[in-house]
């Protein structure tokens, strides 16, 4: 369990999606975040990133992918400053190996995780293939995690690789969109739903999870709290820790 200082605050964000959709758009969002991220800067604990970060990456052995050097620049700044960042690999990024640990110092997960932080407990992850439903999807996942697919992708030259990788991505995200942006109501919310089971299982007091791509503020039950973060393409929302409970926000380019 950690204790959090009285003047430091979490602070959770995901769904960037760099390089969607096209360059020139995605630098103005990677601005933005740049700017965010050089306002908490000082008041932060501990930053919590929930996956797609990128609209896709894959780790070539000795290739980084063209672009994104703000964002990795100001990781690695965050985290020598002694600011601890937390990743979820996300599906447009679940290729990701050990580059943002190696290079940045950045903790890593493939698979939500448990905190614990002033004696409130919090299960974390992007929240993709959770709950009932989305069986394609799931069976596609245990595919794209698989390190032989991986490799034989890997195998593949980058300019192939990346174009075929970035093209599929743009159509996923086209696919899906509109409806991600409704909310489906509290019985057609897999990702409710799937809090509800694990409350069976264990007590959290905080469920944050992104992928979603909406802003949701839910209470599940009497004491526990499911948040979505929302994305930084349309919403540019985040949550945050304040007097012990999480808070959604929006960043307007203003003081944080």
């Amino acid at each position: 369990m950690s204790q959090l200082a009285t003047n430091k605050k979490l602070y959770f964000l995901s769904d960037f999606h760099l390089g969607a959709p096209d360059a020139g758009s995605s630098l103005i969002r990677e601005k933005k975040i740049i700017q965010f991220l050089d306002q908490i800067k000082s008041s932060a604990a501990e930053i919590f990133i929930l996956g797609d970060l990128f609209d896709f990456w894959y780790e070539y052995k000795n290739v980084v992918p063209k672009g994104y050097v703000r964002i990795l620049g100001k990781i690695a700044e965050l985290t020598d400053s002694g600011i601890p960042v937390h990743f979820f690999v996300g599906n447009h990024d679940m290729w990701m190996k050990d580059y943002l640990q190696k290079e940045m110092n950045v903790s890593v997960y493939f698979e939500p995780q448990s905190f614990e932080f002033n004696g409130k407990k919090y299960w974390i992850g992007h929240g993709d293939g959770l709950g009932p439903g989305d069986n394609g999807y799931k069976f596609l996942k245990k595919i794209f995690r698989n390190p032989f697919c991986q490799w034989l992708f890997g195998i593949l030259p980058p300019r192939i690789g990346m174009g075929l990788a970035n093209y599929f991505s743009r159509k996923s995200r086209a696919k899906t969109g509109q409806e991600e942006e409704q909310f489906l109501g509290e019985d057609k919310e897999w990702l409710i739903s799937y809090c509800k089971d694990k409350l069976k299982q264990e007590h959290f007091d905080f469920f944050v999870f992104g992928h979603r791509h909406l802003p949701i503020h839910f209470p599940i039950g009497t004491n526990s709290l499911y948040v979505n973060l929302g994305d930084w393409i349309k919403y540019y929302s985040y949550a945050v820790l304040e007097n012990d409970t999480l808070v959604l926000k929006y960043f307007n380019g203003e003081a944080v």
